[in-house]
C-alpha cells in the first residue's frame, strides 16, 4: 500500500494579511483635521491628523508629512 503525500496549494504571489481594528479606524476618522499627539512604539509625534487609511494614518508635523502604521500606535490624544 502506498501513501500519497498531502496536497498543498500555495498562492502564486505573496499574500499580505493585516488585521485592522474597525473601531480604531472609525474613531480616527472622526478626528481628521484635529491636532493630536500620537504615541508609537518608537516615541511620540505631534501634528495634524490629515488622513486615515485602514493600515496607516497621515500626520502633518512641522512641514513634514508622516505616514504612521496603525499597528504601531500605542495611544492618541487630542491637544486642543
Amino acid at each position: 500500500m502506498t501513501m500519497n503525500p498531502p496536497h498543498y496549494s500555495y498562492p502564486s504571489s505573496p499574500q499580505l494579511v493585516a488585521l485592522a481594528d474597525p473601531y480604531v479606524y472609525q474613531t480616527l476618522q472622526s478626528i481628521v483635521g484635529r491636532e493630536v499627539v500620537v504615541e508609537t512604539v518608537r516615541g511620540s509625534v505631534q501634528g495634524v491628523l490629515r488622513e486615515v487609511e485602514p493600515e496607516h494614518i497621515i500626520l502633518s508635523s512641522n512641514r513634514t508629512t508622516l505616514f504612521i502604521r496603525i499597528q504601531q500606535i500605542v495611544w492618541i490624544r487630542l491637544t486642543n
